[in-house]
């Protein structure tokens, strides 16, 4: 039983946190948790599917039965040491105030008057309900209730998702030179003014010369950057050029590569991989499919693979550019179809591969923005020996209604991972993809 004395707070979750994150319960410290029926309701019709969102159903209702057992659960359930209580609370009569505004008897209004009856029922405490969703939180506190995001997984470094390449102007002509001849200089010997994060890239620019370098934490030199084609694929500018440095060296096991559409993202991840096709046992291109107007799959014509075929397309056209950078009789044509037909080049949803274990595997997660933080890490455990990952996304695109600039898994990474030796980031500004495309970016 809740105190009405207490000072600890009451959260109040809405179906899409839990579905966001099943551990979301153990994240409110000593607090008390209300699960509203309607939300047990809500699982129940997510548990079955092989999407993400499924996953995170069935674990969530698999920590419920371990906290609950065989006892009652009316009274509440104790979350552990220095944690507070979980409690289901039934179904409530809909307030007079309530009745009037919301005609519809829908699971959003049910958790609406739940939380309205926690606020009423003990006045001495705050009771707080938590959404993904920003029109139920809008609903809420039009009735006086007080609600939040659910921010446990948020991005606290806000730079990170505005990351701009660093250029340093006025540098000594005579370093810049030293860094030329010797490829790789000790980064007390540059006298920088800045103190630079693991494998961050930077343009040193003096007053006749000017070079591309980028940081190794792990042996504190500062090493140049030459711009490398990855299988027929030329970087344009420095950004690419940077990504494809970080994408080719084996030391550097987790890539980030953000951007707006058209800077080459994706591109640059996949002619990397073949071009090191040799080092790995299977190339994987993935991305998550979210559908549009949060409607499922079922609802497209076809069979499962004519369902799927729209969502991989874009990943299809990125590979049909590095085929078209060669002759069809060429060695490096053929070396891409024989990929493709053993298996070793393999482009499907992301949903298909949870539950693998990836050794020495190059395995790209296109629109990576559109998965949750807990998603993210789910990805990034299963990695085993020998396994690259990349991440690509924009973070001004996100697809799922529940996810912002700072709650998506790919900002979540890149902020939590951050000047750590396995790990870059490189934020790609410029579009390549066509004049047209990058003043559409800009402008519209």
């Amino acid at each position: 039983m809740l105190s009405k004395t207490s000072k600890s707070k009451i959260f109040i979750l809405d179906t899409n946190v839990i579905l966001h994150d099943y551990t979301c319960i153990y994240q409110f410290q000593d607090n008390d948790i209300i699960l509203p029926i309607t939300v047990l309701e809500e699982l129940d019709k997510f548990k079955r599917g092989n999407d993400l969102i499924n996953y995170q159903a069935r674990e969530f209702v698999r920590v419920l039965d371990e906290i609950v057992g065989d006892e009652l659960f009316n009274g509440g359930k104790s979350l552990g040491k220095g944690k507070g209580k979980l409690r289901i609370e039934t179904g409530k009569p809909f307030s007079e105030q309530m009745k009037e505004s919301f005609r519809e008897d829908i699971p959003d209004h049910r958790i609406l008057a739940i939380a309205d009856y926690m606020t009423k029922t003990y006045p001495k405490r705050k009771s707080i309900l938590v959404s993904k969703d920003i029109n139920l939180r809008m609903k809420a506190k039009s009735l006086g209730i007080s609600a939040e995001d659910y921010k446990t997984d948020q991005v606290t470094d806000e730079n990170v998702l505005d990351k701009t390449l660093k250029t340093i102007e006025n540098f000594d002509d005579n370093l810049i030179s030293l860094l030329y001849e010797q490829s790789s200089v000790e980064s007390n010997q540059l006298k920088l003014n800045f103190e630079p994060e693991a494998n961050e890239c930077f343009i040193l620019k003096g007053n006749n010369s000017s070079v591309l370098a980028r940081f190794d934490s792990k042996n504190n030199r500062v090493l140049r950057v030459e711009k490398k084609p990855a299988y027929g694929i030329k970087p344009r500018n420095a950004e690419q050029t940077f990504s494809l440095n970080v994408l080719m060296d084996p030391d550097i096991q987790l890539v980030a590569l953000t951007g707006k559409a058209g800077t080459g993202k994706t591109l640059l991840a996949l002619a990397a991989a073949i071009e090191l096709n040799k080092s790995f046992d299977q190339i994987l291109l993935a991305r998550p499919i979210v559908a549009l107007s949060n409607r499922d799959l079922g609802y497209l014509p076809g069979d499962a693979s004519e369902k799927i075929n729209p969502y991989m397309q874009p990943l299809f056209d990125n590979l049909s550019v590095i085929k078209h950078a060669f002759n069809p009789r060429s060695q490096e044509y053929q070396r891409i179809e024989e990929l493709q037909k053993d298996e070793k080049l393999v482009i499907t949803p992301l949903a298909y591969i949870r539950g693998r274990s990836l050794s020495n595997s190059f395995f790209i997660i296109d629109e990576a923005q559109n998965l949750t933080p807990h998603e993210i890490k789910t990805i990034i455990t299963r990695a085993g020996e020998g396994t690259k990952m990349v991440f690509t996304g924009d973070l001004q695109q996100i697809d799922s209604p529940y996810l912002d600039m700072k709650s998506n898994g790919l900002a979540y990474m890149t902020d939590r991972m951050q000047n750590q030796d396995l790990f870059a980031h490189i934020n790609l500004v410029k579009g390549e993809r066509s004049y047209l495309a990058e003043m559409a970016s800009n402008l519209l």
